[in-house]
């Protein structure tokens, strides 16, 4: 079953897992590889240097020269004059905005999720995975607290780590959340078996009511909860909402959030598939 869906995984799960590139057969290892140094570029960064992309991508410094070398040639990066530092050029942005035009991300959904930020006084974030992330593709805040506090387009969360993760990770076959799981960022041996303990207990949270929560704590002060979207294309967006714990009980997390966030979810499930 592992074998079907290291064939199966995205591109560009391939692309940073030196594994998958040698035991998946249609995956192109070079290509994948240079998609993997374009990925590696988040919307906080201007500039980054081989080192900066070998140790995002994991790939030797040798592979990241030929790759910068080649996708300078072609057009998707550009280097600095005066270093060995690249950012992307306007052809690899081109190839973003052409995919966000593609997603045909609702309005009346982000409507919703900004009616739902306000009514309740949270953050609200859409997320879909890439690789063992979550990429926020949508994001509506409250103004009752800072802005500093909600994730933006464009933001990463770990998918083994986070109450969305967990959510999106509960909708996924039994072999391929494992071999998910298996394949999150290498962790010590006793911190991966937490990981593993707090992502069962999520994931039974959400197959007995449909959300699951994060509660906050010390050095991390917002709870978040979250709700899988499964999609009839098989895809599977991520929803959910955040607010500093101080302020998110467990009685109306349990009873208010949670619900009004499946149904909320169940709605943006409903207008993306009319699409």
């Amino acid at each position: 079953m592992d074998n079907d869906i290291l064939r199966s995984e995205p591109l560009s799960l391939a692309a940073s897992n030196p594994k998958i590139l040698t035991t998946s057969r249609p995956t192109v290892a070079p290509f994948a590889r240079a998609l993997s140094v374009l990925a590696a570029f988040t919307p906080s960064d201007r500039w980054l240097s081989n080192s900066d992309l070998a140790k995002r991508s994991q790939l030797p410094a040798s592979t990241i020269t030929r790759m910068t070398r080649t996708l300078v040639t072609l057009g998707y990066l550009r280097m600095a004059p005066d270093s060995r530092r690249f950012c992307l050029s306007p052809s690899a942005l081109a190839l973003g905005y052409r995919a966000a035009a593609d997603a045909e991300i609702d309005l009346a959904d982000n409507q919703r999720m900004s009616t739902f930020a306000e009514r309740h006084q949270v953050h609200v974030n859409l997320c879909t995975r890439d690789r063992l992330d979550l990429v926020v593709i949508d994001s509506c805040r409250t103004s009752a607290f800072p802005a500093s506090l909600q994730l933006g387009i464009g933001a990463r969360m770990d998918l083994a780590s986070s109450a969305a993760g967990w959510a999106l990770l509960a909708s996924l076959p039994d072999a391929e959340r494992r071999y998910l799981i298996r394949n999150a960022e290498n962790q010590p041996r006793c911190e991966l078996r937490k990981l593993r303990m707090q992502s069962n207990e999520a994931i039974g949270q959400v197959r007995q009511g449909g959300f699951c929560v994060a509660p906050g704590k010390s050095g991390q002060p917002m709870t978040m909860v979250a709700a899988p979207i499964q999609l009839n294309d098989h895809s599977t967006l991520a929803l959910s909402c955040s607010c500093p714990a101080k302020l998110m009980g467990h009685a109306r997390t349990v009873r208010d959030l949670g619900p009004a966030l499946v149904r909320m979810a169940q709605e943006i499930k409903l207008s993306r598939e009319r699409l």
